[in-house]
């Protein structure tokens, strides 16, 4: 099991990274992303599902911008530019990686 509060005490880590990684298999990371302030992200080589744990904001995906709360779950393709901004305090994320390396960055 992961549990959500002892994954998130563990945030940021000692050299300041913004998430942790919890688990991998085959083609599947599982990861907890709580960004504090700004949302540095770079496109990610793999699709990414997220899952919003806690708190709101707004999801930026290429020209969209999508309110986002609590339990919510968003969609960001291998390679594509996206952000998370005007995010609450405690916001985290658990985030999914999965399927062939294929994108911009990691």
């Amino acid at each position: 099991m992961i549990s959500f509060s002892d994954s998130l005490k563990r945030l940021p880590t000692p050299d300041g990274r913004k998430f942790i990684s919890l688990f991998e298999r085959g083609t599947l990371k599982i990861e907890l992303y709580a960004p504090r302030g700004t949302d540095p992200q770079q496109p990610h080589r793999q699709d990414e599902v997220y899952v919003v744990a806690e708190g709101s904001g707004e999801f930026v995906i290429e020209e969209r911008r999508e309110k986002f709360n609590r339990g919510d779950v968003l969609f960001a393709p291998a390679g594509v530019p996206h952000r998370f901004e005007n995010f609450s305090d405690d916001f985290a994320v658990w985030v999914l990686f999965y399927g062939p390396d294929g994108g911009e960055k990691s």
